[in-house]
């Protein structure tokens, strides 16, 4: 069963791997690259998500590894759901003898927990940032790299990180072996890849897609509609596991939200989750104990989710590659697969752009079919109670968004109620200049003022540059010499 991977040079140890793990034929991008990088070439990959492109790499890393050598395989993804998904295939590859171990690096995880599992690691998956911070602290060691990966390089540049790319790979030994994979060949990467990498090899494969698996369609329906047509959808389509993709972490909570109040079960996850609810999310969506994930194309890059059967596109996405990742989802492994597009009149430029950029995609238009409206309980554009600091949303402030549950507006009132009372009581009060008298925070009384000099006692007036107005809060002193500046410009004495 894994003759043909034996025929592409794959080490025994990683056979046995392959073997266990039920894989049978490899694929186009693993025929093409597994052989150029297992002979310690550099490799350029054009590979979409589910093409086997982590085997490729993780082949060549484990066959380079020793263990306690120090860090040998560094592996850069641009998310940390993605990081997490290639360590989880690296740890199936590395069964057997060899006891390597592979950790992941991302944010939102204990930095003391990491620095601890960097000691005695060999292969370290990380997102840039979180790797940046390590190699700031110098708890991490890439001297005895050998192999550096870029997993979505596209991605990553697209999210900003090409400078802190090109930082990390500056610490790497400048004798290694670089492999590059990027769903699509930009300008930035061909930079990237000729100013760092020796003589690379490019390779590509098609997009990992099955045509004849694959139905796409599209519904032309109104605005008022669009949520309604994506419920009467999910309850009458047969599907198993459903992915319903948004453009913006706010539609994402008002389709799921939505949904489940009309009786549907849906997750939620976008970028504004702490990465432990993230990862939670995801674990329930596998376990198939519900059907419907609600997302942003953060969860369209890298993630394997086997038995996808629906795409929906509640919104057209905004760039034309991010179409062709959120249909690599499904109709995969010799399974069928069907895409569903809902277009109204926003996403015409979108899906127009989408037409013209795969031509060779067939996308028919469907006749919408009778359906009543949905009377929706959560408003996109429902805004809370205004509060001192903004707005808040399920309790928590923040600039901008929704609030329900516990006001915290009344806290803050009370709060800027008190620091009124302070101002106004006997020890916070600013001296009344046409009294000319101020109150002393030593209770020695009222002090006569000298009128001549504007904001100081006759005691304290030792000249025009040196003289300093009496302020009980030493803290506002500074305010006071500028505002003090200003008048003597006014008014000459």
């Amino acid at each position: 069963m894994v003759e043909k991977f034996r025929q592409l040079g794959i080490s025994e140890h990683t056979l046995n791997a392959i073997k266990i793990l039920g894989f049978k034929t490899p694929s186009e991008i693993q025929e093409k690259a597994i052989p150029l990088v297992l002979s310690g070439k550099d490799v350029i990959a054009g590979a979409s998500t589910g093409s086997g492109k982590t085997l490729v790499f993780g082949t060549v890393i484990i066959h380079n590894s020793k263990p306690d050598y120090g860090i040998q395989g560094l592996i850069l993804a641009p998310t940390r759901e993605l990081a997490v998904q290639i360590t989880k295939e690296l740890k199936k590859l590395e069964l057997g003898e060899k006891k390597l171990k592979v950790i992941t690096i991302y944010g939102g995880m204990s930095m003391g927990r990491q620095i601890d599992e960097l000691k005695n690691a060999e292969i370290v998956v990380g997102t840039p940032g979180r790797i940046l911070d390590h190699l700031s602290r110098r708890t991490l060691n890439l001297e005895f790299v050998k192999t550096l990966v870029l997993d979505e390089a596209d991605k990553m540049f697209d999210m900003g990180f090409k400078e802190d790319v090109e930082k990390i790979i500056s610490q790497c030994p400048k004798k290694r072996q670089t492999l590059l994979f990027s769903a699509t060949i930009s300008p930035d990467v061909v930079m990237l890849a000729n100013k760092h990498m020796i003589n690379p090899i490019e390779v590509s494969a098609e997009i990992y897609v099955d045509p004849l698996k694959l139905s796409q369609i599209y519904y032309d329906i109104s605005d008022g509609l669009k949520f309604s047509l994506l419920k009467y959808l999910l309850e009458n389509e047969k599907s198993k596991l459903v992915m319903v993709f948004c453009n913006t972490r706010r539609n994402v909570d008002f389709v799921a939200n939505n949904l489940k109040a009309t009786g549907i079960e849906a997750l939620p996850i976008h970028g504004g989750y702490a990465q432990e609810k993230r990862n939670k999310i995801m674990e329930v969506f596998h376990s198939k104990k519900v059907s419907v994930l609600v997302c942003t194309d953060v969860a369209a890059r890298g993630l394997d989710v086997k038995g996808v059967s629906h795409i929906y596109n509640y919104d057209i996405p905004r760039e034309s590659k991010e179409y062709i990742h959120r249909i690599g989802r499904t109709a995969r492994a010799g399974e069928e697969g069907k895409v569903i597009n809902i277009v109204t009149s926003r996403d015409y430029d979108n899906f127009a752009s989408v037409l013209k950029h795969y031509p060779e995609f067939k996308i028919n238009s469907e006749q919408t079919p009778y359906i009543e409206r949905v009377m929706l309980k959560w408003m996109p554009e429902q805004r809370g109670r205004r509060t001192n600091r903004g707005f808040s949303r399920e309790g928590k402030r923040f600039s901008g968004g929704y609030s329900k549950g516990r006001d915290f507006g009344k806290r803050d009132n009370k709060r800027n109620e008190d620091r009124r009372d302070s101002r106004s009581s006997s020890f916070g009060r600013r001296p009344d200049s046409r009294r000319g008298y101020s109150k002393r925070s030593d209770k020695r009384g009222y002090v006569k003022r000298d009128n001549r000099s504007f904001g100081r006692t006759s005691s304290e007036s030792y000249g025009r540059n040196e003289s300093r107005r009496y302020n009980p809060n030493p803290h506002r002193r500074l305010d006071n010499r500028r505002n003090e500046s200003r008048r003597d410009n006014r008014k000459r004495f």
